[in-house]
């Protein structure tokens, strides 16, 4: 191990994780892999949670990448962050990337059936309940100003 040379950067997943942190927690730097999600993944591939992912070999980065591309199958369906989606009626686990497009896609449907919570996002205002006479305030203020 000390005559290899460490990878500073390890490519899953069109995500750049640091090579000098272990496989477990490097992990993590994806988008839709916690540090269960990450257990489950290293679980199905047989690597050493503690190794360090810049010293892995490309085999096993390539395992790890399949591992993950197939998440889904390989748990129950209440670990999946989009379950019953509400276009296709399908569960998955959404990584990387369609995570942040799915969301957007989600308030942008909001606001286009005008829901309340889409009114909500338009104005820039909270909208899960949460009081706004004495907080949320920024942006533009409006109200009374100091004299000079």
């Amino acid at each position: 191990m000390a005559d290899e040379e460490i990878r500073h950067l390890v490519r899953i997943m069109n995500t750049d994780l640091q090579g000098s942190q272990p496989v477990m927690y490097a992990l993590t730097g994806i988008r839709g892999v916690g540090l269960r999600t990450a257990r489950i993944i290293i679980d199905n591939t047989g690597i050493d949670p503690k190794a360090v992912i810049g010293y892995l070999p490309d085999e096993d980065v390539s395992k790890l990448d399949t591992a993950i591309t197939e998440f889904e199958t390989n748990v129950p369906t209440w670990m999946l962050n989009r379950q019953m989606d509400p276009i296709t009626g399908d569960d998955k686990h959404l990584l990387g990337q369609d995570i942040i497009m799915t969301f957007r896609e989600d308030i942008n449907n909001l606001k286009k059936v005008r829901a309340y919570r889409g009114l909500r996002h338009e104005r820039g205002l909270k909208c899960r309940g949460q009081r706004t006479k004495s907080t949320g305030r920024r942006g533009s203020t409006i109200g009374v100003s100091k004299k000079k």
